[in-house]
């Protein structure tokens, strides 16, 4: 078996070798896989008057076919499922899911996804003027208190879906710690709205300002020899 490699030359070798390699890395790129991910859904085309207050799903999971090499370089990242809610209303709306509008390499194809339908639910949007309150957490220095707080913006603009915009009447600013503190601050805070449907127009920060003081100093008790003397002398007096 030797005496057979003994008569090859080194460079057929080599060349045996690279025309190898080179069919077993064309194999290897024209081979079929399967890749699955996910895909995120984007609504575009929303009315200015709604709000979208739930959706089925946020993302669409596909599987797609192709060779290595035509799947090598997707960024599944970047890929986004768009659905045109151009005249949606007030309810909720059903899409049909058609994954062959998601952008894909050439020579792949979509061989299966889930969901089928996306459904979405519109809400009309609401705008309301409501009050704001400081949140305040700890206890300041021994011998001191909070003397006040005062607020840059005592009203704050919010918008969202017109359920619960409607039924807030005040909306308090992230907590304020002032355990310790034995002076005035100043903090700037925004405001604690909870869920995604509900959003302060101007998402500024708020300027808040807390007064911190001393705690009054208690009047020293009166003297007794003293007050005994006082009604001696009016008794005389009289």
């Amino acid at each position: 078996m030797a005496s057979r490699f003994q008569n090859l030359r080194p460079g057929v070798l080599i060349l045996a070798l690279a025309i190898s390699v080179f069919i077993w890395a064309v194999a290897q790129g024209t081979s079929s896989v399967i890749q699955s991910f996910d895909v995120e859904v984007e609504l575009v085309g929303v009315e200015d008057g709604l709000v979208i207050t739930d959706q089925s799903s946020d993302e669409v999971n596909v599987r797609l076919r192709g060779s290595r090499a035509a799947l090598r370089n997707l960024n599944t990242d970047q890929l986004k499922y768009r659905v045109n809610a151009d005249g949606g209303k007030p309810g909720v709306a059903v899409y049909e899911v058609d994954v062959e509008t998601i952008d894909h390499p050439t020579g792949t194809q979509f061989v299966g996804y889930s969901p089928s339908r996306l459904q979405v639910r519109f809400e009309k949007r609401g705008r309301k003027a409501v009050g704001v309150r400081a949140e305040i957490e700890g206890i300041p220095a021994p011998g001191f208190h909070v003397a006040g707080v005062k607020i840059e913006h005592e009203k704050a603009w919010l918008e969202g879906a017109r359920s619960q915009v409607m039924r807030l009447n005040e909306v308090v600013t992230e907590a304020i710690d002032i355990a310790g503190l034995a002076a005035s601050t100043q903090r700037e805070v925004h405001l604690v709205l909870g869920g995604g449907t509900v959003w302060a127009e101007d998402n500024a920060p708020i300027q808040v300002e807390i007064r911190i003081e001393p705690d009054p100093v208690p009047e020293p008790a009166p003297d007794l020899e003293d007050v005994d003397l006082e009604e001696l002398d009016l008794e005389e007096a009289a």
